[in-house]
């Protein structure tokens, strides 16, 4: 495993991170796919066996069960000290007033929920999980830093959202001394590109690490466009409402992975995801993994490098898609 610095940090994170949203239980939320406590066990623990420090959750997925799932897992198969624990504030919780968004009330409230459920003193990466539009930045910000100040986070982080939102809140921390955002979590793949014209620009000049999410979509950069794909692609709403009206162009990148991963003798993922990680300011793709299969072919793709003309060929066939991903 590779270990590389996040953003301009100290902090030292694995060049992949496993992404727990599949871990839970499917009667606590709307995705019935998400794997129970006793089939996710396996899968974080082979992550940990193949070296990945760094695990990324949020308290909104299965309502609390996946921090559940991931804290016991981490207790028993890791070093607290060993590992980076990444969780999220923002979705709602509980369907009441100050239930979810981005308050002083509920983000006081829901770091030390999260801490319960982890079963940990800190969390090393709290992000906000969307931009709130009824919360002033500032009040966001403010109390992000209380958070940190108190040792609650070591870092804090972002993710979906405008450039010009992620913006306003890093000069809000720097021009009232708060803690800054260290990261962004970004919708980012060969078929979603959006986040090149202005999120990776501004990452790269304010020396912010990019965790893309999504990093194969949703498994449609490993299969061909007329591949029926998993029971998690064809019941996840969430995911097709990103993919389902893309342009045609989709297919012809998939061809082009096809091609050059045959070409190369690997799995197509492979090469979906070494494009990725040759993308300045990518810090760590997030793996949303479900078997111990998918974590070891994210792990072998740390090895394939892709040359500059397989990257223009990878690229090439792209056509502009509509925004997706902020709310």
């Amino acid at each position: 495993m590779e270990y590389v610095q996040l953003g301009t940090t100290g902090l030292q994170v694995s060049r992949l991170c496993l992404g727990c949203m599949g871990f839970g239980d499917p009667d606590r939320w709307i995705h019935g796919w998400v794997l129970r406590e006793a089939d996710s066990r396996p899968v974080i623990q082979r992550a940990v066996e193949l070296g990945i420090n760094f695990f990324d959750t949020a308290n909104v997925y299965s309502l609390g069960a996946s921090e559940e799932i991931l804290g016991r897992a981490l207790r028993d198969f890791a070093v607290r000290d060993e590992v980076v624990i990444a969780t999220k504030v923002h979705g709602t919780m509980r369907d009441r007033p100050n239930g979810g968004g981005l308050s002083r009330k509920a983000i006081l409230h829901e770091i030390d929920q999260s801490l319960k459920r982890l079963g940990t003193d800190y969390v090393d990466l709290y992000q906000i999980h969307r931009w709130d539009p009824l919360t002033p930045i500032e009040e966001t910000m403010e109390a992000l830093h209380d958070v940190v100040k108190s040792g609650r986070a070591r870092y804090i982080g972002a993710s979906a959202m405008w450039a010009w939102q992620f913006q306003r809140a890093l000069h809000v921390a720097e021009q009232r001394g708060w803690t800054r955002f260290v990261s962004m979590q970004n919708h980012l793949n060969l078929i979603y590109r959006e986040e090149e014209r202005e999120m990776l620009p501004l990452c790269r000049a304010e020396g912010i690490g990019v965790l893309p999410y999504s990093p194969l979509a949703s498994g449609r950069l490993t299969r061909d466009a007329s591949d029926a794909g998993t029971v998690r692609s064809q019941t996840d709403h969430v995911a097709r409402s990103k993919y389902d009206e893309s342009v045609g162009a989709d297919a012809d990148v998939v061809a082009q992975v096809a091609r050059i991963a045959q070409e190369r003798g690997v799995p197509r993922a492979h090469v979906a995801l070494a494009w990725l990680l040759q993308k300045a300011p990518v810090t760590a793709p997030i793996i949303g993994a479900t078997k111990v299969s998918h974590l070891e072919d994210a792990a072998s793709a740390l090895s394939l490098m892709l040359s500059p003309e397989e990257v223009a060929a990878l690229e090439a066939p792209y056509r502009p898609h509509r925004v997706v991903g902020h709310q």
